[in-house]
């Protein structure tokens, strides 16, 4: 048997796919993510940050969050690695706390990196257009309605006013 070759032996399919994962996590997961944790630390030191929170708190206080987790959410709707940077660095700065990290879990799932997937999805299989707004609007709508639910289990589960 030739060194080249694949085998179907479980420890060289583990080794195939850690080489991938590696991989994957360090030339596309890991720049987004500090490339996010970078912007965020920016909008924070020019005081952005602060400008869009105190715009889109009354917003975000229907969730339990501070003005600033729009940024969040924002972030993840582009790429849902670069919304965990953002998010991991709010929470670095104690702008949000795990409870509220919990709350958003479930939102940055539902739509993150649906920019991303228009192209990549929606046009491939050739979806029409005249839908996409359509789709991207029951995800973010599904995401809204997570944070809503968490909020809810969260006041449920720790007894604590948001």
């Amino acid at each position: 048997m030739s060194n080249n070759k694949e085998t179907n032996n479980p420890f060289d399919i583990f080794i195939r796919g850690a080489r991938k994962g590696f991989t994957l996590a360090t030339q596309n997961l890991l720049p987004n993510v500090l490339m996010a944790y970078t912007l965020a630390e920016l909008l924070r030191i020019l005081g952005i940050m602060a400008f869009l929170g105190n715009l889109f708190a009354p917003a975000m206080a229907l969730f339990g969050l501070p003005g600033e987790s729009v940024t969040i959410l924002l972030t993840a709707w582009l790429s849902y690695s670069a919304g965990i940077g953002v998010a991991v660095n709010l929470l670095s700065n104690n702008t949000i706390d795990m409870i509220q990290v919990t709350i958003l879990a479930p939102a940055l799932l539902l739509m993150g990196s649906q920019i991303q997937y228009m192209g990549r999805l929606l046009g491939v299989v050739e979806v029409p257009k005249k839908y996409w707004p359509m789709l991207m609007t029951i995800s973010v709508v599904n995401a809204l309605i997570s944070m809503v639910i968490m909020k809810a289990f969260v006041y449920y589960q720790d007894n604590r006013i948001l």
